[in-house]
């Protein structure tokens, strides 16, 4: 394929890295990327997404909301949750918003909610894996795993698995992983995947975990070929959320004049979601509406050893985490 002006242009600003991750980013790639998603979409469509109650994941709420999409906003916070389906409501009148209380760290009620989830008969059109956090120390679940671990992977991975029959259900299911760019700052660390050998890092072990959701969604895309599945992963770029104004201030304080809002953010997610195109290829990691490279310069790649023993350490986690849960009543 011939490359073009944008081509090379798109390649510049995603290997600047302040051009591409911020604001200006979008700002020069609308100008020749995929159409939006047609209106009206997402309309008798369902869509569970993790961490929902604010930043990234409340402005993908409202973006598939607005196509008209029936969105589950799904965490901990009960009052955050209450309060984002109140302010989606009024502000995306097209879709239905539907709280669901689950802490994606902890794997019994991942797997007890999943499975009453699973227990409505609804057909389920998208999982958005978005849920995030950080931590300045090293802290562990109830079931003993590391806090981000659990948060990022594990969680993430059981909801994966145990909502597999909905999505296969609904003829053109989507799971889509919301990693971060600053996976490409990790290699893939299976010499230590709970972080007890070395001395804990918050953004360390942030960036590891990230790394592994990028894995994970290439390992769950060959794990749901020709189940009418596509699973992709995917960054927003440098946004503006509360954690970042929490986690990261000074890094933000630098930077915010060209930080990009909730809404940039969370662009690709909707489109990922909502679109045809995403559709026809599985297993891909995406930025701004288009595939990237998972490693950069001189970074290497997984082997397959690697990959295996990621994919069996998630399989062992959460079977252990969830013998004898029974599934939830749904609302």
């Amino acid at each position: 394929m011939a490359t073009t002006l944008t081509d090379r242009l798109d390649w510049v600003l995603d290997k600047s890295v302040v051009l591409g991750y911020t604001r200006l980013g979008p700002a020069l790639r609308r100008r020749w990327w995929p159409a939006d998603p047609a209106a009206g979409s997402m309309e008798g469509k369902h869509v569970v997404l993790t961490g929902g109650g604010s930043g990234i994941g409340r402005a993908a709420a409202r973006q598939l909301g607005s196509l008209g999409a029936t969105v589950h906003l799904l965490g901990a916070d009960v009052p955050q949750l209450d309060r984002a389906r109140a302010e989606l409501a009024a502000e995306a009148p097209a879709g239905r918003f539907e709280t669901e209380v689950c802490d994606l760290a902890d794997l019994p009620q991942v797997a007890g909610w999943a499975r009453g989830f699973a227990g409505r008969g609804l057909a389920l059109h998208a999982l958005v894996n978005n849920a995030g956090t950080m931590s300045p120390t090293r802290k562990e679940t109830a079931q003993g795993h590391e806090l981000t671990l659990a948060t990022h992977v594990l969680g993430p991975h059981l909801m994966t698995r145990e909502l597999v029959e909905p999505l296969a259900a609904d003829g053109d299911g989507r799971v889509v992983w919301v990693t971060s760019g600053g996976m490409y700052a990790s290699t893939l660390r299976t010499d230590d995947l709970e972080f007890t050998r070395t001395k804990y890092s918050g953004e360390a072990a942030y960036a590891r975990t990230k790394r592994m959701q990028m894995v994970l969604a290439e390992l769950w895309a060959d794990e749901l070929a020709g189940r009418g599945v596509s699973v992709h992963s995917m960054h927003p770029g440098w946004v503006d959320t509360p954690g970042v104004r929490h986690f990261l201030t000074v890094s933000r304080n630098l930077t915010v004049p060209f930080i990009r809002s909730a809404d940039q953010g969370a662009d690709t997610i909707t489109w990922l979601v909502a679109s045809r195109q995403p559709a026809s290829a599985t297993g891909l990691f995406w930025h701004d509406r288009r595939p990237r490279p998972t490693t950069y310069f001189r970074q290497s790649r997984e082997t397959e050893d690697q990959r295996r023993l990621l994919w069996t350490y998630c399989q062992s986690a959460v079977e252990k985490g969830t013998e004898g849960v029974s599934p939830e009543t749904g609302p």
